[in-house]
């Protein structure tokens, strides 16, 4: 197993994980600067406000963007799979 295998194997895992937890992360992210923006306004200095239209908005990303993000984890693991003899030897 060369260096350059190696680190196409992580290159791929960390796009892979990027890929994943991107639109979760992009969601939680604008609905985190959505609340903020929400609160600068009206001057509502309350830190717990901001918690539940984050996890009510990812809960919602995750039941749109399961089904997409388990393929591509399921692709990625097929892969490590597929090329397992390849680690081995």
């Amino acid at each position: 197993m060369s260096q350059e295998f190696v680190i196409q194997i992580a290159e791929n895992g960390v796009w892979t994980v990027l890929l994943v937890a991107g639109p979760l992360l992009i969601i939680a992210l604008v609905l985190g600067l959505l609340v903020s923006i929400f609160q600068a306004t009206t001057q509502i200095q309350e830190q717990t406000l901001a918690f539940i239209p984050k996890i009510v908005g990812v809960l919602f990303a995750l039941v749109i963007f399961g089904p997409w993000m388990l393929g591509q984890i399921t692709n990625f693991t097929y892969q490590i799979y597929s090329n397992l003899h390849r680690f081995i030897g």
